[in-house]
């Protein structure tokens, strides 16, 4: 399954003393978001709770390991699925969000949930698309002294090419704007007990979690995996919701688009002095005529201009005004974690 870790960037390497104070066998906590998976998770959850016999079979975690699925305010049986999933074996544990707040602010709930108990926290699909193989190497690099690791796609040969290029162009285009992610790594990682303390300490609103998980900076390294066929249901994420994620991230993190506005306005400066000039000569020269579709033109270019610049604006006075109110990023109305 290529798993494997692959050295990127700014990797950090592992001293002996990183191990130091390590369980060796962790407490891992699988951190399952849901929103509307009552055809998947009685697929996915006999699998997961199977990887947990493995890895404590193994001797790699601790027998208290669990699931933690939380229901992103579902419109289905999801929540009650998860109750029943919880009476059959307690290692299968739940919580469910009072509104349906979208995968990043499940995913925090999640995390912050787990956060007490556990050595360390895995998030992954419910729709078991990344490997949970991947899981077992995964915890192995954090016994060697990681506290980050990401999962990383070998390939992206299954997808068709509309996916392909609009993943390509959503990495691209965050990279171009000053934006630090991890190529083809999605929401699919490891956190130890480090990183999520220093997590807990981000109080942002808008919420772009890969993008704050690169500016930790504590030691990391990846896992690279075969990304599996949805087994059931369907996907959740569609190319709206991809590149509202991706405006989120850019904006929670880059001034630089701002910054384009501003190189733009003075290439629009430079190019009016251009054509103030010509048109200055061709008056005084006597060639001066009717220029009503270059007015035209230039009236709109400049207005779509005017127009995107105020929307990037605003996409970040809205950001100010999301974070000055101050209100909870998630409510959780029930819980199962007993």
């Amino acid at each position: 399954h290529g798993l494997a870790p692959q050295p990127m960037q700014n990797e950090h390497p592992i001293t002996a003393e990183a191990t130091a104070g390590r369980r060796e066998r962790p407490v891992v906590a699988l951190v399952v978001p849901c929103y509307n998976e009552e055809e998947m998770l009685p697929v996915s959850a006999p699998q997961l709770l199977a990887l947990l016999d493995g890895m404590v079979a193994e001797g790699i975690a601790s027998a208290d390991s669990f699931i933690l699925c939380v229901d992103d305010g579902s419109r289905d049986g999801t929540w009650e699925l998860i109750g029943r999933l919880h009476s059959e074996d307690h290692r299968l544990k739940g919580i469910t969000l009072a509104h349906n707040r979208g995968q990043q602010s499940a995913m925090l709930a999640g995390l912050m949930t787990v956060r007490p108990m556990a050595d360390a926290a895995i998030t992954i699909d419910a729709d078991l698309q990344d490997s949970p193989q991947a899981v077992v190497e995964m915890v192995r690099l954090y016994r060697l002294g990681y506290d980050i690791v990401y999962g990383v796609r070998a390939s992206r040969s299954s997808d068709s090419f509309y996916k392909r290029a609009s993943a390509r162009a959503f990495y691209k285009l965050q990279n171009a704007l000053g934006l630090e992610t991890i190529y083809d790594h999605s929401e699919f990682r490891l956190m130890g007990r480090r990183a999520l303390d220093i997590l807990e300490e981000y109080p942002e609103r808008n919420l772009f979690i890969r993008g704050i998980m690169t500016s930790i900076g504590l030691k990391w390294t990846t896992v690279t995996y075969d990304r599996c066929a949805r087994a059931a249901g369907e996907t959740k994420y569609s190319f709206g919701k991809l590149l509202s994620l991706s405006v989120d991230g850019i904006t929670s993190f880059t001034a630089k688009p701002m910054r384009l506005i501003f190189g733009l306005g003075l290439v629009l400066l430079l190019l009016d002095i251009v054509i103030s000039a010509w048109v200055l000569i061709s008056h005084f020269g006597g060639n001066a005529m009717s220029g009503w579709a270059s007015l035209m033109l230039s009236i709109w270019f400049l207005g779509s201009i005017i127009l995107i610049a105020l929307g990037i604006i605003g996409e970040y006075v809205g950001k100010i005004f999301t974070e000055v109110k101050r209100r909870p990023r998630y409510n959780i109305a029930e819980s199962l974690m007993d």
